[in-house]
C-alpha cells in the first residue's frame, strides 16, 4: 500500500497496451485514488471507460494542449478526490510526421509544431496550470515518460526525439522551481521500446525492439515493470529524487556493445 491515501491524475491511458493503463492498475493496487484524463478523440478510440470502472474512478476529457481544459481537469480532480493532488503522470505523445512516415529531413513544420505541443509543451502546461491553481500537495511527485532518443540519435524516431528532449528539459527547469516552491518532485522515466499502440506505429519497431532486447543485459523493460518503477517515484520512498531522467531500460543506455548481437 505504497500510495495509501494519495490522490493523483493519470494523463494518457488509451488501452490495455498503454503504459499509463498499467500504471493506473498498479496505483489502484497500492491504495491510491485518482482521475483519468485523455483527449476526447482518444476516449472514443480507446477503452478508458473500462479502466475507470475497474479502478472505480472518473474520466475527465481534456485536450492537454488547452490550458482552459487542463484547469478543469485539476479543479474537478480536487473536487472528486476530496483534496489536493499527490501525483501526476504525463504519458502523452503524438507525431503526425511519424504517423505519415515523413523522414526527419523532410518534416512538415505544421506537424512538427503539433508534435512539440502535444508531446512536450503539454507537460509545461500541466505543471503551470497546477502551479497557478495551487493544486499539488507539498512533496507531490510528477512523472513523464520519455525515451533515450531524447539524448542519442535514433533515425526512425523522427521529430519525437526533439519533443522528448524538450520534455526532459522541462522536468529539470520546472523541477527546480517547484522544488523550492512546494518540494514537488518532477522526473522523467526513459523507458525501453515498448509494444504500445503508439510505439508499434513507428516504422521498423519490431526489428528495433529485438535489437534493444539483445543489447540490454536484462532485456527490455516491460510496461508492467515500468508501472512498478513509476509507483516507486510516486511514493514517499523517493521523496528526495527530482529533476532526473531515470533510465528504465534493462541496461541498454549503458552498454556499448553486446556480443550477442554479433552471433
Amino acid at each position: 500500500m505504497l500510495l495509501q491515501g494519495k490522490r493523483g491524475i493519470i494523463f494518457g491511458a488509451l488501452d490495455e497496451k498503454s503504459i499509463a493503463w498499467k500504471i493506473a492498475e498498479r496505483a489502484k493496487q497500492e491504495g491510491a485514488t485518482f482521475t483519468l484524463s485523455n483527449a476526447p478523440v482518444a476516449l472514443r478510440m480507446g477503452g478508458i471507460q473500462r479502466l475507470a470502472e475497474q479502478c472505480n474512478t472518473t474520466v475527465i476529457a481534456a485536450d492537454a494542449t488547452n490550458t482552459d481544459e487542463l484547469k478543469i481537469v485539476f479543479e474537478q480532480s480536487v473536487e472528486v478526490l476530496g483534496g489536493k493532488i499527490d501525483f501526476v503522470l504525463h504519458s502523452i505523445g503524438m507525431s503526425p510526421n511519424v504517423r505519415k512516415n515523413r523522414d526527419y529531413i523532410n518534416l512538415n513544420y505544421a506537424f512538427y509544431a503539433q508534435t512539440l505541443d502535444v508531446s512536450a509543451m503539454s507537460f509545461h502546461k500541466i505543471l503551470q496550470t497546477a502551479w497557478h491553481l495551487d493544486a499539488l500537495n507539498e512533496g507531490a511527485s510528477v512523472v513523464a515518460l520519455s525515451y533515450i532518443a531524447a539524448q542519442r540519435a535514433f533515425p526512425g524516431y523522427g521529430d519525437m526525439a526533439d519533443a522528448k528532449a524538450a520534455l526532459e528539459s522541462i522536468a529539470r527547469s520546472f523541477g527546480y522551481h517547484y522544488g523550492l516552491h512546494r518540494k514537488v518532485r518532477i522526473n522523467t522515466i526513459s523507458q525501453s521500446p515498448t509494444a504500445t499502440t503508439a510505439g508499434t506505429g513507428i516504422k521498423g519497431f519490431d526489428d528495433f525492439f529485438d535489437y534493444a532486447n539483445k543489447m540490454s543485459p536484462l532485456g527490455n523493460a516491460t510496461s508492467e515493470a515500468c508501472a512498478d518503477y513509476c509507483i516507486a517515484l510516486f511514493s514517499d520512498l523517493t521523496r528526495m529524487v527530482t529533476m532526473q531522467n531515470l533510465f528504465h531500460d534493462g541496461g541498454f543506455s549503458s552498454v556499448g556493445m553486446n556480443p550477442r548481437l554479433l552471433e
